[in-house]
């Protein structure tokens, strides 16, 4: 639709190896990265914390935290050497708040929201900018994800009400993206009109 040429990589971002060597194989072409948007994230499970799976709370962690940290550090000495370049991280709303249930997938937003402050710090002599996007509720496979392939207990999620659609937050994306070199956005919460917090939701219902 957008006219525009890609070029696909596939590797597995909880994995530090596969990450280097994904970012290695790139064409001289498309080796230089000007915008890298870590958009990689997951929820797994809804329990209370006495009663969470560790195999969940593993996968969160490496997916959120860890898999962001690998792409960024194999990403950042080119924007580095640049002196130039955006890192965009997809943050939640779980990030600036805890709702019930929530413990180990809010504290892995809380730590984008925290990673991605630290690494404005860290990279402003380079002049690459870092922002971060906090949404609401995303009607994606989210929810799907979340409770492991129940897609009656998923569609719940989003009903009486409209949420975001992906698309939202790529036109932030695009937005942030775009914007002249001395402008940094740091960082957007972008909720639906129907969803004050990240537990509190009016539904026509």
């Amino acid at each position: 639709d957008y006219k525009v040429e890609t070029f696909k990589l596939v590797f597995d971002v909880k994995k530090r190896e596969e990450v280097i060597k994904g970012i290695a194989s790139l064409p001289k072409e498309w080796s230089k990265i000007d915008i890298l948007i870590n958009n990689a994230g997951l929820a797994a499970g809804l329990d209370p914390i006495q009663e969470g799976s560790e195999m969940d709370w593993e996968q969160m962690i490496d997916t959120n935290v860890k898999g962001l940290l690998f792409v960024s550090q194999a990403v950042i000495p080119g924007m580095i050497e640049n002196k130039s370049g955006h890192i965009i991280n997809i943050g939640s709303i779980a990030g600036k708040e805890v709702y019930p249930k929530g413990n180990v997938y809010c504290a892995s937003k809380h730590a984008v929201d925290a990673l991605t402050k630290g690494m404005r710090m860290d990279l402003l002599p380079y002049g690459i900018k870092v922002s971060q996007i906090a949404p609401g509720a995303v009607e994606t496979e989210f929810s799907i994800v979340r409770f492991k392939g129940d897609s009656e207990r998923a569609k719940k999620v989003y009903e009486g009400f409209t949420p975001l659609r992906g698309e939202d937050i790529a036109d932030a994306c695009f937005y942030i993206a775009s914007l002249p070199g001395h402008v940094n956005i740091n960082d957007i919460v972008i909720m639906p009109t129907a969803q004050a917090s990240a537990s509190i939701t009016y539904r026509n219902n």
